[in-house]
């Protein structure tokens, strides 16, 4: 059956589906399959009912377009290329710890004969191509959801 989420607590992992059917369906993160640990409302799914309950259920649509509050992994990716040296990146995706040590490794390192800009250039221009060739969802999963401030 097809359906729309219509919320996801990341916190307990629970959510719900309307289904195509009319009738709404409760799903937990272990139904969600295809490598799916986390997901958004207003993504389209398709999905197996059992005992009232949604399981197995694969996205069918890209979630991540378009959402308000939602991080863009090509912006993330755009200002690492461009403003990397200095952790702009990082204070986008929320990770403010590792933004202030990429700002100042980036414009007080040049004191320690410039070794932290150059590792900080290096850092951010590896993440420029990671968060190019993830997935949006798993870039979101990731970076967003997650808690992960590196690599």
């Amino acid at each position: 059956m097809r359906g729309k989420v219509l919320s996801f607590n990341e916190a307990d992992g629970s959510g719900l589906i309307s289904g195509d059917d009319g009738h709404r369906y409760p799903f937990g993160r272990d139904d969600l399959a295809g490598g799916v640990r986390s997901i958004v409302p207003g993504t389209e799914v398709d999905f197996e009912t059992a005992e009232g309950m949604a399981r197995s259920i694969y996205v069918t649509t890209q979630p991540f377009s378009g959402l308000a509050g939602d991080k863009n992994r090509i912006v993330a990716a755009l200002l690492a290329f461009f403003l990397g040296w200095i952790g702009i990146h990082k204070f986008y995706l929320g990770k403010t710890n590792a933004g202030i040590i990429m700002l100042l490794c980036g414009t007080v390192g040049w004191i320690l004969v410039g070794i932290p800009p150059a590792v900080v250039g290096l850092i951010s221009i590896v993440e420029f191509v990671i968060y190019l060739v993830k997935s949006d969802q798993q870039f979101h999963e990731d970076y967003v959801v997650g808690d992960k401030s590196w690599f």
